[in-house]
């Protein structure tokens, strides 16, 4: 075995459809591309256990040698039910176990950018189900990534376009450093490298977790601007549609970490019962895959503390908009009130001189025209003084 250095996990070149690690203490090491003779590992280390880090696409091309491989490295295979989970690219977050391994589905949360490598049928999706929504939202990938947890054997299966896999395998190389080796597990899981299969997945989903924590603030800031534009007194809003998708997507999200939360909880009830021997070696281990779950938890929390917290201040913010909108439209229609009830004199007034009898007093004097007008200006400004004391005409947009 010879180590390798990894390409960037935002090449536009080819990312390998498998990539095997040895984990031996403080040491990491990438095995080299496999040969078509023996495509899939056969052996495991000495001491350590192995990552098979495998594509969606070549774990389904590959899966009966991937079937024998893991027979002899582990003596148990793939359930069937559990081999249709890790190709089902549209499963929820979920958790099962056998008496030989533990499976994990595990929705990850991570940010797309433009120089992310795109898998071609996952492209044309994004683009035929583009929403109005906001860029931020759009760029939200929820694809599932699938975690087999034998004792020796880390099975993982991950999206064609998934940076995730490189920027951990990365990540675990870099932590090796150029350090010696020591047989201490202690200072291997200090320095970022994982005790066993099950702390390294835990790892994994941890990453996924706070790749969506990185999203908050540019999220917040997209939903703030909204806020701001639909409380602003002359604004006109006219994004309904992006924001109605906006709730939606944040409704999905509030869901999928529900998933993810009840997944990683069945995880961590599963490790109450796991038989632990009297070493202090193991029992340190079997504690920090219990402290790792339990972060893990907490991250998740808070994730769907942020989601709750987005959705509610724009659903305030949308109430608070049409309740000012309503205040404008009172406002507007008691001025018209006020202004009708000015004028109504006025017309009573010349009605009166209107009518059609022979007849009337003033009707032929030569100063009844200039007495009716200034008895109407008169009225007019004793009812406009009264009203703007009232406030009938005051402006209230403050």
């Amino acid at each position: 075995m010879d180590r390798r250095p990894l390409k960037d996990a935002h090449s536009p070149a080819d990312v390998p459809g498998l990539r095997v690690f040895s984990v031996t203490g403080n040491l990491v090491q990438a095995w080299p591309e496999l040969s078509a003779e023996t495509p899939q590992p056969q052996a495991l280390p000495e001491q350590g256990f192995l990552w098979l880090a495998f594509s969606r696409s070549h774990f389904e091309r590959h899966l009966p040698a991937i079937q024998t491989s893991l027979q002899q490295l582990t003596g148990q295979s793939l359930v069937d039910l559990h081999v249709a989970d890790l190709l089902n690219g549209q499963l929820p977050s979920r958790y099962d176990f056998t008496s030989h391994y533990d499976l994990l589905v595990f929705r990850r949360l991570a940010q797309q950018t433009g120089d992310t490598p795109h898998h071609s049928g996952t492209k044309a999706a994004h683009a035929q189900g583009k929403r109005p929504g906001p860029p931020i939202l759009q760029r939200i990938d929820t694809s599932p990534v699938g975690f087999a947890v034998f004792d020796r054997v880390l099975l993982s299966v991950h999206p064609d376009d998934c940076a995730i896999r490189e920027a951990y395998a990365s990540r675990l190389l870099n932590a090796t450093g150029d350090k010696p080796p020591t047989n201490d597990p202690r200072s291997a899981g200090a320095r970022g490298i994982p005790l066993s299969p099950a702390d390294m997945m835990l790892r994994i989903v941890s990453q996924m977790v706070d790749a969506y924590l990185d999203l908050r603030r540019e999220l917040s800031r997209q939903l703030d601007h909204w806020q701001a534009e639909l409380l602003h007194p002359g604004a006109r809003f006219r994004r309904w549609d992006a924001l109605l998708q906006a709730r939606l997507a944040l409704h999905q999200l509030e869901d999928l970490c529900d998933d993810q939360h009840t997944a990683m909880l069945n995880w961590n009830e599963t490790l109450d019962d796991w038989v632990v021997s009297d070493d202090p070696t193991a029992l340190r281990e079997h504690e920090l895959l219990k402290v790792r779950c339990r972060d893990v938890l907490e991250h998740i929390d808070r994730v769907v503390h942020h989601v709750r917290r987005l959705e509610h201040n724009t659903e305030t913010a949308v109430q608070m908009h049409f309740n000012a909108q309503g205040n404008r439209t009172n406002d507007i229609m008691r001025t018209l009130t006020a202004l009708t009830a000015i004028f109504l004199p006025l017309n009573l007034i010349a009605a009166v001189f209107g009518m059609n009898f022979e007849f009337m007093p003033w009707l032929h004097k030569a100063s009844a025209f200039w007495w009716t007008l200034g008895g109407m200006a008169a009225v007019a400004t004793t009812l406009a003084l009264v009203f703007w004391r009232k406030r009938y005409l005051a402006r209230t947009d403050e």
